[in-house]
């Protein structure tokens, strides 16, 4: 019995850490990359979690959620609303399209705790949209403390294609940084061989320029880690540049 209990035990510390590393991913979702004179109004959802294997966290309310178009800024954080993404606190908003361009979503999180790397989680992430088939200069950054600045451009594009981006942090290319890449496994059709093929990874070049050839309709996200420059209470930071695009 105790060889048993030894056992049991041994599994479940195993299992602990496996959860503990999966990746995470800050999500920011609409229920379309497109926007059309039929359907002028999109749904964002904004959550934070394991988007492969379907594991949430809470997501207090952003410290910011943002819209650029046009090289402006509005903050739409009075629009969110309480949601739920994998049983996990999250947050939702609607936004009705006017005019013909290019919507990049913005959101900044608190910092999250992680007690499993004893340090502190942020990522900048951001979704881009295209409005009447108008969007254009998507390739320009925003000034983030982090960002991946797409090579490729983030909508419109089949399963298959390869997308490239650029990482910069405090607007400069990073070289060589760890870019993680994951599928929103929403429906939760699809199952890794194992372990290893959760999380893709790639590194970037010594310009800080990634590829990646996404192989499934649905959404991918992507999400360069570097250290920030300050602590937390003492602990690191980790800061991740996350941009997420969907694939038809």
């Amino acid at each position: 019995m105790q060889a048993f209990r030894t056992t049991v035990l041994t599994v479940l510390m195993v299992l602990a850490l496996c959860g503990s590393a999966l990746a995470h991913f800050g999500m920011l979702i609409p229920n379309k990359d497109e926007v059309t004179q039929e359907d002028k109004n999109l749904h964002l959802t904004l959550s934070f979690s394991h988007p492969f294997e379907g594991v949430g966290m809470d997501l207090v309310k952003p410290e910011k959620f943002d819209v650029y178009f046009e090289g402006e800024a509005r903050s739409l954080l009075p629009d969110l609303k309480p949601a739920a993404v994998m049983g996990h606190q999250a947050w939702q908003a609607d936004f009705a399209v006017q005019r013909p361009g290019m919507y990049t979503f913005v959101m900044e999180p608190k910092a999250y705790p992680e007690p499993a790397e004893n340090n502190y989680i942020i990522h900048y992430t951001k979704t881009v949209v295209d409005a009447f088939e108008g969007g254009e200069e998507w390739n320009q950054p925003l000034g983030l403390k982090t960002e991946i600045v797409p090579l490729t451009r983030p909508f419109g594009n089949y399963a298959g294609n390869v997308f490239q981006g650029v990482v910069l942090a405090d607007g400069k290319p990073v070289p060589y940084v760890r870019v993680e890449v994951e599928y929103y496994n929403q429906d939760g059709k699809r199952e890794a061989p194992n372990g290893r093929m959760i999380t893709q990874e790639v590194l970037a070049d010594g310009n800080g320029v990634f590829t990646f050839a996404c192989p499934w309709k649905g959404w991918w996200g992507f999400a360069a880690l570097t250290d920030a420059d300050y602590t937390i209470e003492g602990k690191d930071v980790e800061l991740g540049a996350v941009l997420w695009t969907e694939m038809k």
